[in-house]
């Protein structure tokens, strides 16, 4: 379907602008003296400029910036900005990033911050159990990164939907000429995640274009929950039962002496075809640690090649194709597979020697076997995302002045995700019969082929691990498909300067995929529970189209005047038709206005777009276990909406079976962005500058899901959602169903700061840099169903793997001579307080030192060393952050950490 504004506006500047070019004659090659200042586009702006009067807050990281730190991913580095709350990282196993590395500007979650490349988007993630909405920076290699601009403001009308926080404007290396080498090796002071990588950056330009090749390597090694203090045992307890298995069963009364209802299990090492090895549980003794030889950190490793050619097709036409290949791997370890085993989900141990040494079938709706599967092993869920990335384009200059580009890109993540040691369920159901096939209908003969009679009363055989061991295997996928055209020029001359103009189209698709396990979603045909222990989940898929047109104005109003500097006025809007929701216009204001040379005062007010993603709208609906503190727990003590749970019901463990999915009802998210700010350059003070922002976002039918642990309080509570909540007859959480929807509004206001100084002093160079954020407000509301509205401010608190510290701040000093270097390095996350059961617990502050040093051995060689967290700070104790005992989205939890790293330059 052609949207009627694609062949209006879009035709009429491509055809105006290729008017221009065959119209004019070819443009003599460029006599621009060197030391004219060169114009480029900051981010926030088409528009080129050569000053610095933008309206927008904008933070530039240099390459020094950002390998300060000695980090090996740009996720890493920028993760660790004041104005970046938590965020996905490489932290713990279950529920977490898998792999993947994301942005979260100002808290407002890491699908409303934009992340561009040299100005271009970026495909979304891939990897998970589902295709992401989001970029995952550990797509892209660090060896190709020259700088990094940080638009701390909303950016729809320049840049499309999904820029209500800010942007991020990765830049790579355009010119490069000569060839590096970086060879780096570090571990943490335990010994443990060791990381190492090599990078090689070759370029050379030649008569009339520039080739530059990339190609990089990661490998960084886990670290096991046992390996830290911190995250040995969960603080919210350990799982009920043993290795050995906690059996329960009406009938083991008459053939056990002291068989009690809370069940029995093996003594260690004993022979369990002997009765007198069972012994009746003690629920203090005969405890179970699942998160034991868990990863504290993940193993990661990334290979990526890219590569561009830039050719000048003539002196002012100049072609660019690029290519890139990223391969990310990545695995999770979890306990080994948990208990599933029940009468009441057709589990039977037939009265059977084989299975079974008690001579009473084990089949009633009382039967139970609370059992890890130790014997097959840790379940370990693996990822291998593949990322192709091609592109071409064409940019030039017009006779006036003019300069225009054509992008044209094509991206892809797959991603296969494996898990294994999971659990055959039929396969396991069968064995538990003796191989009996029998009282079964339908057709099982796959399932019954080879099988091997599984006998839970010992250690199992190899043989029978080799019969119910599975391994699933799904495959997700991003696809992107992106076209943009933008010119840039000036319009006329007022008196205090030309008025500045940039417009531009852009086409663009998305879709995504998720191919679960085939055998994975099929119904079981020997129990009536699942297939196996693998969460079953609807695939899906999604694509969505949209055309947009935009313009900017740069319009400078005074200049040269007493207290009147510089006057500018910045004014764009953009029009968008999406496939899914139709079309919508948003704009954007802003004012510089500089009274002095030293000071810059700057505002914007603008509005902000998001579409509902392809993943909050078409992720196929899964099963998954979701952590919680039940508040109906023995009862709920008179709570409205634990009314039928009985006072005997104790929750077992802190995880209960879910259901998460997308919502396609879901509606756009719209927002209002206002900054005011300012920038202080003190010409009594070279060296010196000060940027003072203030920063307001308000979104409207914001998408977020409710959460597990909101949706139980609020049924206990007020009796309200309880149908999303299904419970057994004894109380027992049996599902949970917690997906995205529109609440009715989040607000964030908050100010940022950097200063910098610059100084020679008798050692050499300093640089000292302060950046700090404060959150003055960031609320939460939402629509209850009868009507009134729930307000959550989360300034100041925490809750499971997100925190929303008052002040976040970092300092910075480096001291530069000839040959040698040396940096300090200080990052500030503050205090924050969590609720658990009505009770608030306080959260200290935390500092992380950082020191390193380098030295110019040759001219064409540096070496660099480094310790990060100097005084090996632990992440704050959490008791909300089930079973890992710290908010892994915010936190560092590798300790000290110690590198090295050599550089080589090789002649050019």
């Amino acid at each position: 379907m052609h949207h009627p504004f694609v062949r209006t506006p879009i035709s009429a500047v491509v055809a105006a602008v290729a008017l221009g070019i065959l119209s004019s004659p070819v443009i003599a090659q460029n006599q621009r003296g060197a030391s004219e200042i060169e114009e480029v586009a900051v981010v926030g702006s088409r528009i080129k400029r050569s000053d610095e009067v933008v309206t927008s807050p904008v933070q530039t990281l240099s390459a020094d910036d950002l390998r300060v730190s000695g980090s090996v991913s740009i996720g890493e580095t920028l993760q660790e900005l004041p104005s970046v709350g938590s965020s996905l990282n490489g932290n713990g196993s279950a529920g977490t990033s898998h792999g993947s590395s994301s942005l979260n500007l100002r808290n407002l979650g890491e699908n409303r911050s934009l992340v561009l490349v040299d100005g271009h988007r970026w495909v979304n993630g891939a990897g998970t159990r589902g295709f992401r909405d989001f970029v995952d920076l550990n797509t892209i290699p660090q060896a190709i990164v020259e700088r990094v601009e940080v638009l701390q403001d909303g950016a729809t009308a320049v840049y499309g939907a999904d820029a209500i926080a800010g942007v991020v404007n990765i830049h790579t290396y355009r010119d490069y000429d000569g060839a590096d080498l970086k060879v780096y090796y570090g571990a943490a002071g335990e010994g443990d995640r060791e990381t190492a990588s090599l990078d090689y950056l070759w370029g050379t330009n030649y008569d009339g274009g520039n080739l530059m090749v990339a190609v990089s390597h990661t490998d960084q090694k886990p670290i096991f929950t046992q390996d830290r203090e911190l995250t040995a045992v969960p603080l919210n307890g350990l799982s009920a039962g043993t290795i050995e298995g906690v059996f329960r069963e009406s009938n083991l009364a008459s053939v056990l002496d002291g068989y009690a209802s809370a069940g029995v299990t093996r003594d260690p090492g004993s022979d369990g075809s002997v009765p007198a090895s069972w012994r009746a549980v003690d629920a203090e003794a005969d405890q179970f640690n699942r998160y034991y030889n868990n990863y504290v950190v993940g193993p990661l490793q990334r290979t990526s090649v890219f590569a561009r050619n830039r050719t000048e097709l003539t002196d002012n036409i100049e072609f660019s194709v690029e290519a890139l290949y990223n391969r990310r791997e990545s695995d999770q370890l979890f306990s080994s597979a948990p208990p599933v085993i029940r009468g009441s989900r057709g589990f039977v141990i037939a009265n059977d020697p084989l299975v079974n040494p008690f001579g009473v079938e084990f089949s009633g709706s009382d039967f139970r076997v609370d059992n890890y599967f130790d014997d097959v092993g840790q379940r370990r869920n693996a990822q291998e995302v593949d990322t192709l990335r091609l592109a071409a384009g064409l940019e030039g200059e017009l006779r006036n002045g003019w300069s225009w580009d054509a992008f044209v890109s094509w991206a892809q993540n797959e991603a296969d995700f494996i898990s294994y040691n999971q659990i055959d369920l039929d396969r396991l159901a069968l064995g538990l019969r003796a191989c009996d096939t029998s009282a079964i209908g339908g057709d099982i003969a796959d399932i019954a082929a080879g099988c091997v009679p599984v006998n839970l009363f010992e250690p199992l055989t190899g043989e029978m691990v080799d019969y119910i061991n599975f391994t699933g295997r799904d495959r997700n996928s991003a696809e992107q498909r992106d076209f943009t055209f933008n010119v840039t020029g000036d319009l006329f001359t007022l008196p205090a300067g030309e008025v500045a103009f940039a417009a531009g189209v852009e086409y663009r698709e998305e879709s995504g995929e998720d191919r679960p396990d085939s055998y994975v979603q099929a119904d079981p045909r020997v129990n009536s529970y699942q297939t196996t222990t693998s969460a079953p989940r609807d695939g899906t898929m999604g694509e969505y189209n949209l055309g947009e047109v935009y313009a900017e104005l740069s319009v400078p109003l005074l200049r040269g005047m007493s207290l009147v500097q510089d006057l500018t006025l910045d004014l764009a809007t953009r029009y968008s038709d999406y496939s899914t929701f139709g079309d919508t216009t948003n704009s954007k204001v802003g004012l510089a206005y500089r009274p002095v040379d030293d000071l810059l005062l700057r505002g914007t007010w603008a509005q902000g777009f998001r579409a509902p993603s392809i993943l909050e709208m078409f992720e196929g609906a899964r099963s998954t276990f979701l952590p919680v503190n039940d508040p109906c727990n023995g009862g709920g003590e008179g709570l409205v909406g634990c009314a039928a749970v009985p006072d005997s019901y104790v929750q077992q463990g802190p995880n209960v079976p879910g259901e998460v999915g997308g919502n396609r009802n879901l509606q756009p998210e719209t927002s209002e962005n206002t900054s005011f700010g300012l920038v202080y350059t003190p010409s009594y003070l070279e060296g010196a500058s000060l940027t003072l922002d203030w920063y307001g976002i308000a979104i409207d039918d914001t998408i977020s899901t409710f959460g597990a642990q909101n949706l139980l309080e609020l049924c206990a509570t007020t009796g309200q959602r309880c149908d999303y909540v299904s419970r057994a007859a004894n109380g027992e959480i049996l599902n949970i169903v917690d997906g995205p929807i529109n609440l009715n509004r989040t607000e964030v206001k908050g100010m940022d700061l950097v200063a910098r100084y610059g100084m020679e002093t008798a050692l050499g160079g300093l640089d000292l840099t302060f950046n700090a954020s404060r959150l003055l407000d960031l609320t939460q509301e939402s629509t209850l169903p009868d009507g009134s509205i729930l307000v959550e401010d989360k300034v100041g608190t925490a809750a499971s793997r997100e925190s929303f510290p008052e002040w976040r701040a970092s300092l910075s000093a480096k001291l530069s001579a000839d040959k040698w270097s040396a940096s300090y390095t200080a990052r500030y996350i503050g205090t924050t307080e969590e609720s658990v059961a009505d009770e608030s617990y306080g959260i200290p502050a935390v500092i992380y030192h950082n020191v390193s040093g380098s030295y110019d051995v040759q001219d064409n060689l540096n070496l660099k060393v480094g310790i990060n967290n100097l005084t090996d700070k632990q992440p704050p104790v959490s008791l909300t952050n089930l079973n890992i005992n710290f908010d892994q989205n915010t936190y560092n939890p590798v300790g000290r950490f110690l590198y090295m790293q050599v550089n080589y330059s090789f002649d050019s």
